[in-house]
């Protein structure tokens, strides 16, 4: 494939509906979820024209979920990590979070910084995990920042001051919703949008594919005329 989108970004919806069709647990769904963020992250490491790819993992929002399934969505998150670092390093895969992390324990805060840091010097493609993340959170805290050192709030200075500096160019969603329910705002203003009923532990490298190529077929224009 060829003229590649150069950042994707992905709402993974669909986990807990995945398991409840199949009568089972919903941390059952979230763990096939995860591998399916390992296939996802392994061919869009094998396509360099591909530099970014920022998943929406656990958000501001979903605190208010039941207390036990955030216990296990914590828990989760620190083992794939934990699991991945070889596999990041092996496919060159640099490792960034974006959100406030702050409220996670020092136990998983520890992670996160130590597979960042591993990550590194590796020069392939960047997978974020968007870690407790909503882009009006994102807003205000970089507008926060700003006032903070006294600079002035501009559309480049509030861009730069962003968990998240660059731009998406393909944004798709599982699971079957119309909405971008609080994610990359800001970094979407001008990004091609595809939704699909797939479920996300059911999304696969040929259903990425059939959307890339809908998305070369797309003339971007971004407000001009062409």
């Amino acid at each position: 494939m060829s003229n590649l989108p150069t950042h994707i970004a992905i709402i993974m919806d669909g986990n807990g509906r995945w398991a409840s069709l199949r009568g089972l647990n919903r941390t059952k769904g979230h763990e096939k979820g995860a591998e399916t963020v390992r296939t996802i992250t392994t061919f869009c490491s094998n396509h360099p024209e591909i530099k970014r790819l920022t998943l929406y993992a656990f958000s501001t929002e979903n605190w208010k979920r039941p207390r036990l399934e955030v216990e296990f969505l914590m828990k989760l998150l620190e083992r794939y990590l934990k699991k991945e670092l070889p596999i990041y390093l092996e496919e060159n895969v640099r490792f960034e979070p974006i959100g406030d992390l702050s409220p996670f324990s020092a136990s998983l805060r520890k992670t996160i910084t130590r597979v960042e840091k591993a990550t590194s010097h590796c020069t392939g493609l960047i997978q974020s995990l968007a870690l407790n993340y909503g882009g009006r959170d994102e807003i205000a805290r970089a507008a926060e920042r700003l006032n903070r050192d006294s600079l002035p709030i501009t559309v480049e200075s509030l861009g730069d001051a962003l968990d998240s500096r660059h731009d998406v160019d393909l944004l798709i969603r599982t699971g079957g919703d119309y909405r971008l329910s609080n994610f990359l705002l800001w970094q979407s203003a001008y990004a091609e949008l595809f939704f699909t009923d797939t479920l996300w532990p059911d999304f696969v490298e040929e259903e990425l594919i059939a959307i890339i190529e809908k998305f070369k077929g797309v003339e971007r224009r971004f407000g001009g005329l062409q």
